[in-house]
């Protein structure tokens, strides 16, 4: 059971984090003030694998017309996914996926909505960027020097995802340790530096919620942990950039009702001082962070 007395304890064990300010930057005629007020990235997912349903768009015209929807609706950036991270999806290699994404960057492009693109890839990060996309959401960590120096040539952000493996895609159990925020303070201040070599000055950290690895399956672990990574978030911008995180769902808990979960863990999220909020139920979300005084 989450209560007051673990919220005043987290603050009070870090009260000078809580303080902290993180970078803010353009994108596509844009100012995300991270600092003032939250960003929010609705979600495109061009593979049948995805499970939630709403987002899953099998045509560029039905993807291109959600996107419409997603901005409409107060969605920030749009996150296009070519391949599921679903341990039982089918993998989708690096040439079908730039050929399901770049009609959708285009023709969201030439609508001056904003685009991220979700990949491992660099080819398919460099198509991508070469047809306009503003974010690469880098779920890997082999490629990542090549993506970074891609990002930095064509003025793109990127979203450095924590991954315990060379990808989602390949990964076993996940590793806590005696702390997991520290943990993951550790690989972000690591790719902060090589992606700052290579150039980028447009970073976003995104912790991850784990429901891939092996061992979270099991609700009540993983509940507990994205739990605990939503309040802790603002650990995480002492490193001095704004944090994403992609609200999760908790099926077994929601059971029909699942369309709410993500509001109800922005709730978490937003405690935790989360500055982009990656999300299948735009307005929802939204009302819920106006509730809240963050929108």
């Amino acid at each position: 059971m989450l209560r007051l007395e673990d919220l005043a304890e987290l603050l009070e064990t870090n009260r000078t984090a809580a303080r902290a300010r993180v970078a803010e930057f353009e994108l596509a005629g844009k100012r995300f003030a991270f600092n003032s007020q939250p960003a929010i990235m609705g979600v495109i997912n061009l593979s049948p694998d995805s499970w939630y349903r709403e987002s899953v768009c099998l045509s560029p015209d039905a993807a291109v017309q959600r996107g419409r929807v997603l901005a409409t609706q107060g969605a920030d950036l749009i996150d296009l996914g070519a391949e599921s991270t679903l341990a039982h999806a089918a993998r989708v290699d690096a040439g079908a996926q730039t050929q399901s994404l770049l009609p959708i960057v285009q023709a969201l492009r030439a609508e001056k909505v904003r685009v991220s693109v979700e990949t491992y890839e660099a080819s398919v990060a460099r198509a991508c960027l070469e047809a306009g996309a503003n974010v690469v959401n880098l779920t890997g960590t082999e490629a990542n020097d090549e993506i970074y120096r891609l990002a930095a040539a064509h003025a793109a952000a990127v979203i450095i995802c924590y991954v315990q493996g060379k990808h989602v895609r390949a990964v076993g159990d996940f590793k806590f340790g005696d702390d997991i925020i520290a943990l993951m303070r550790d690989y972000f201040s690591r790719q902060i530096e090589v992606a700052s070599r290579c150039g980028v000055t447009r970073l976003i950290l995104d912790p991850g919620l784990g429901f891939y690895y092996r061992n979270l399956q099991d609700s009540a672990v993983r509940i507990r942990y994205q739990m605990t990574t939503f309040l802790s978030t603002f650990r995480l911008r002492t490193l001095g950039f704004p944090v994403c995180h992609a609200l999760p769902h908790a099926f077994e808990h929601f059971g029909q009702e699942v369309r709410s979960a993500e509001p109800f863990f922005a709730v978490l999220a937003a405690l935790g001082k989360t500055d982009l909020f990656r999300t299948h139920e735009v307005p929802k979300v939204k009302a819920v962070l106006a509730t809240l005084g963050e929108y």
